[in-house]
């Protein structure tokens, strides 16, 4: 948004925009707790398994799934303005409601927590990609979708940083992360309605800021195109296959914390850098993405060819994550281990003033019986201390152990792989939601990004319910091949995109083509 490459003829359609970018920041905020949080209400509060994780996230995706296509259906039936508000609210009061789950009926309370977060947040990008649809002319949705998807990495940023502030790591003090976006809903909603109009009906717009938006594309004429025509678009099914990968964007939201945990034994303290770097640099992804469809198509590119160029650079940019598995990394109980642990000092219990103290003798003497082990992954090693101490000195030493044990810190390799690979992913998001303004007509958008979003949401579960099975019997090592499939997902939708929409040609009001196909 450089005021100096904005046309001189209004600039009211940025203000629309930074509201975009703010509804998708606090939305990702919201859905991102708990994958900061995975690994302490796992292990330390909750005491859930693999399979258990699994399936809280499998109720997120599952209300996710079914969302995306009725809140589409239903932001284009009563429009952005409504359906924003309604969305956003909703998602804010489930979000809060995680505070009330109780340890007794933690997966029950999860469950519906998440499946009411899951329905609410369902709205934000069919809601989103209709508003750019709406404010923006082609040359620029893109890169406004690069922007506004930037606010995605932004509140996934802010959750590690918000969430070690107000929780400790053991758990305490859990419920404030789930507090912590109600005022910033609340403040949206007020903006929201009061400053957004349909271009049509905002005295604040200009008429050549208008004329601009609508200058490549006709204004919509207001008729919702129903269910029964859009569904059977080799278009639809382009868009929707590819949005498969979403599930690869879920797995490092609500995994890769407890990937990086399990593995390297990272927690809540040691995930706090990684992850905001991982989503520093998607945010960068996302931004540049847009930028680079956008720049290549006013260089006189064809919308086609600028798209999927973009398309492709974001395949290419996420393939070297399937080497994340094969960085190395050891926990040895050798003399080092000990000596580190004999200089140890030890903080007191969470809430009191007690003096860091040596590593208690009884312990020390109990881990004597690892003494020559190697481990190659936290949560092995952790699971051997676990065999020697009570629960409690465990929870009480386990940072302490870790570092002590850790043998090399190469986990900043696989951190930058995932991070590239999450840029890529926002990249692509960008360029692929933005298919969708340029081929349907506007009174089409929400509904087509809703049912693509489906597509998503439904790959995500299935790979959820997959990989908590998986991890539950194999452990760390069951991570092999979803970054496999991570890393290659994306090459492999964009052949379907080109087999079934080589073209990109658009549709008018009646879903038939405007022009002549371009190269």
């Amino acid at each position: 948004m450089n005021p100096q490459s904005t046309p001189p003829i209004g600039r009211y359609r940025w203000r629309i925009l930074s509201l975009l970018f703010f509804a998708t920041t606090i939305n990702y905020m919201d859905r991102s707790v708990l994958g900061v949080l995975a690994p302490t209400l796992q292990y330390k509060v909750f005491h859930w398994s693999d399979s258990d994780y699994a399936a809280i996230n499998i109720a997120f995706k599952a209300a996710y799934a079914i969302g995306l296509v009725s809140m589409g259906a239903v932001i284009d039936r009563v429009g952005t303005r409504v359906g924003y508000a309604l969305s956003i609210a909703t998602w804010s009061v489930f979000g809060m409601l995680h505070a009330l789950v109780r340890p007794a009926f933690s997966l029950i309370g999860f469950g519906i927590a998440r499946f009411g977060l899951g329905l609410g947040e369902s709205g934000n990008f069919p809601a989103a990609i209709k508003t750019t649809a709406e404010w923006f002319p082609r040359s620029e949705r893109a890169f406004a979708t690069g922007i506004f998807n930037a606010g995605a990495n932004v509140g996934a940023i802010m959750a590690p940083i918000i969430v070690p502030l107000v929780v400790l790591p053991d758990g305490t003090h859990w419920q404030y992360a789930f507090l912590s976006t109600g005022g910033l809903s609340l403040i949206w909603i007020v903006l929201w309605l009061r400053v957004y109009q349909p271009p049509d009906r905002q005295p604040a717009l200009s008429r050549a800021e208008y004329d601009y938006i609508h200058g490549d594309s006709p204004p919509a004429t207001g008729a919702r195109i129903p269910w029964h025509k859009v569904l059977p678009l080799r278009e639809t099914w382009a868009f929707s296959l590819a949005k498969i990968t979403d599930a690869v964007w879920w797995f490092y939201l609500f995994w890769g914390g407890k990937y990086l945990y399990d593995r390297y034994g990272l927690d809540i303290k040691g995930l706090a850098l990684p992850l905001i770097i991982i989503f520093v640099v998607s945010d960068a992804g996302s931004i540049g993405g847009g930028w680079l469809s956008s720049a290549l198509i006013k260089r006189g590119w064809s919308v086609n060819r600028g798209r999927k160029t973009a398309l492709l650079v974001s395949a290419l940019l996420v393939l070297p994550v399937v080497f994340v598995t094969l960085v190395p990394t050891r926990f040895n109980a050798d003399p080092a281990f000990f000596a580190r642990l004999d200089a140890a000092r030890v903080a007191g219990a969470p809430g009191t003033r007690l003096p860091a103290l040596p590593v208690p003798a009884d312990a020390r003497s109990a881990l004597g019986t690892l003494s020559g082990r190697s481990f190659g992954s936290a949560k092995e090693f952790l699971g051997a201390v676990g065999q020697v101490l009570p629960q409690e000195s465990e929870r009480s030493l386990e940072a302490t152990l870790v570092e002590s044990a850790r043998s090399d810190r190469y986990y900043w390799i696989a951190v930058v792989l995932i991070a590239l690979a999450a840029a890529g992913h926002q990249a692509w998001s960008a360029n692929l939601y933005t298919l969708v303004s340029d081929v349907f007509p506007k009174s089409a958008t929400a509904s087509v990004i809703g049912f693509g979003g489906m597509f998503g949401a439904v790959a995500g579960l299935m790979a959820d319910w997959s990989l908590g099975h998986v991890l539950s019997s194999s452990g760390p090592r069951g991570y092999l091949v979803a970054f496999l499939m991570a890393g290659s997902a994306y090459l492999f939708f964009l052949g379907v995109i080109q087999l079934l929409m080589p073209n990109m040609t658009p549709l008018d009001e009646n879903l038939t083509h405007r022009t002549p196909p371009q190269p």
